[in-house]
């Protein structure tokens, strides 16, 4: 995804899981060799981990963030 396609694509998702009751988190990591860079994890609005949250790392991407919202884990 180039651009503002993937920041509408962001948005999406962060909508979705806003009427899920949850919240949508990625990575603050700057360094492109970190292997948590431009991952995401899916948290409660408390800031309970749900999902993609793995040794404090960020574990998905955005494929995997819209397959456990749409409830399609096993499509992946």
């Amino acid at each position: 995804m180039v651009g503002s396609t993937a920041k509408v694509y962001e948005n999406r998702l962060r909508r979705m899981a806003k009427r899920q009751g949850l919240e949508l988190r990625k990575s603050k990591r700057k360094d492109p060799r970190a292997l948590d860079f431009g991952r995401w994890a899916i948290f409660t609005e408390g800031g309970a981990p749900v999902v993609g949250l793995e040794r404090d790392r960020f574990t998905l991407d955005l494929a995997d963030v819209e397959r456990h919202l749409t409830g399609n884990e096993e499509n992946g």
